[in-house]
This record gives C-alpha cells, structure tokens and sequence, in this order.
C-alpha cells in the first residue's frame, strides 16, 4: 500500500489544499492529511480545530485520514509507515523552500521521496494567510474555502 503524508498548517484549510488532498489520492492508496504544528505562525484555530474541520471537508473521499503531530515530519512518518511527502506548489517561491525542505528530510531519512504538485491556475494565488485576511477585513470567502467551514471561518475571527 502507498501512503502518502501531506503536511501543513491548514489555517484554515483552503480550496487549494482540497484540490492537492483529491488529485493525490487518485495517485496514492492512503493519504494521511497531517497538521502541524508550527511555532512561526500564530494560528487562527487550535490544532484540534484545524483537524476536525478538515475531517468535514473530506468525509466523503475514502482514502484520507486526518491527524495531527508535534516534532519532526520525519518521525511521523516512521510511525505511519510512509515514505511519501506530498507538497503543493503555487509558485516559485514556493519551490525555493520546499526544495530546501525536501533535501533535509531526504538527509534525515534518504528513503524519503517528496512528490511536488502544482496548484490548479484557479487556485495559484490562495493561501491561509490569504483567506484569513479576507475574512478579518470582512471580504467573501466563498470559493476560496470549502463552503462547509465558512461559518467557522467567520465565526472565529469576529470572537478575534
């Protein structure tokens, strides 16, 4: 079986990452949607709160699973017997640092393989960070997030 882990923050989760989590899992047999925690960016919702708003987003595609980890990508992976990373790339910045990304973790562990995954066009300029300003300064978020967690969204950052 091929299990693949794709990491991120998913602060919220966009309709970019969805498209990443859908084609990977025509590719792979497992994907394990994985939140991290990542002590450079302050998050709009709790880890816990990250992961059960994917687990709607995704409920009806069979292969993914969603969890959360703490520490290194590497050692998750050990635990879930994978040696796939999936990374989604919009542009070029992007590559630049997960590129560096990759050839560290193919250091600590060189079984690693990361498969890199261009975004859709229609989803090349969504981010998290992105969305959750739109959303601050009271703007439409309708099609840059998935339209189950929207109420969330907005709930969450009116309580900030």
């Amino acid at each position: 079986m091929r299990v693949a882990v794709y990491p991120g923050s998913f602060d919220p989760i966009t309709n970019g990452h969805l498209d990443i989590i859908k084609r990977s899992c025509k590719v792979f047999d497992k994907v394990i949607v994985a939140v991290l925690v990542n002590p450079d960016k302050k998050g709009l919702f709790t880890i816990e709160g990250r992961v059960e708003l994917i687990k709607k987003v995704v409920r009806n595609i069979p292969n993914v699973e969603v969890e959360s980890f703490n520490g290194l990508l590497i050692n998750f992976m050990k635990e879930k017997n994978s040696k796939i990373i999936i990374k989604g790339l919009r542009a070029v910045s992007d590559f630049e640092y997960e590129f560096q990304m990759s050839l560290m973790n193919q250091k600590l562990d060189p079984e690693i393989e990361t498969v890199f995954m261009m975004t859709s066009a229609a989803n090349s300029f969504l981010s998290s960070s992105s969305v959750k300003q739109v959303a601050m300064f009271g703007g439409c978020i309708k099609d840059l997030v998935p339209e189950e967690i929207i109420p969330y969204v907005l709930k969450r950052v009116k309580e900030l």
